[in-house]
């Protein structure tokens, strides 16, 4: 489903091996702002988690091969990743629930839930995972933190040097709208603009920083106007 440009994508990773709830969740979430991926069994689930950016992972908690208690804890103790967990399962007396926190679990929803309280549950997850989301601006998989200035594409750190990381705030705060040419070289030298195209230069250093592993670029350039960041061309 397409997104609206600057949306916060969040990703999240659903382990169920009951594929009609699968499909119910993804029905739903596909409507907001929301990457799925899948595993319908813990092993799967395990080497999806080592290997991709989630955001939030959402566990059932009977799963064939490795049940939920068993992947959270070697989640947590053996692979050190720290992402919100929220489990998914039809026990609901209070010792399953402590069990399933002891176990490395952030939240709690038991079946049969409403898929309303499953979004509102993942955003509060994620937010309270990303800090203050004021603080931070998204353009699909890029993201720049304000408060501590990192970037990151695609779970990925970007270095920057100062001058690349105020024309990247500035892009991705008015995307994906195009910003002028002479916005950005008085962002940069303010009455002082240095002879030749030195915007140039430091446009050409952003993209090769923020595009050039990637197979999508994100920065664009607007023939005689200026420059913007989107997903689409």
């Amino acid at each position: 489903m397409a997104h609206k440009l600057g949306e916060t994508h969040i990703r999240v990773l659903i382990v169920e091996d009951n594929r009609d709830i699968c499909a119910n969740i993804a029905a739903y979430l596909d409507k907001h702002n929301y990457i799925l991926d899948f595993a319908y069994d813990g092993v799967s689930a395990m080497n999806l988690a080592l290997t991709n950016p989630f955001d939030v992972i959402v566990l059932d908690l009977m799963l064939p091969r490795m049940d939920g208690l068993s992947f959270c804890k070697k989640l947590r103790a053996d692979a050190n990743i720290d992402k919100p967990v929220l489990m998914l399962t039809a026990r609901d007396t209070l010792e399953d629930k402590l069990k399933g926190f002891e176990a490395g679990a952030d939240d709690y929803l038991v079946k049969p839930f409403a898929l309303q309280e499953l979004h509102a549950r993942l955003q509060a997850l994620y937010k309270r995972s990303h800090g203050k989301t004021d603080n931070l601006l998204t353009v699909g998989e890029l993201t720049l933190n304000k408060s501590t200035l990192q970037v990151h594409r695609a779970g990925r750190r970007v270095d920057l040097h100062p001058a690349g990381m105020k024309l990247l705030q500035r892009l991705m705060e008015e995307a994906p709208a195009v910003v002028e040419r002479d916005a950005l070289e008085t962002l940069l030298w303010a009455d002082e603009v240095p002879d030749g195209d030195a915007l140039r230069s430091h446009m050409y250093k952003l993209r090769q920083a923020i595009d050039r592993s990637f197979d999508r670029p994100l920065i664009h350039t607007v023939h005689r106007i200026g420059y913007r960041i989107s997903e689409d061309v």
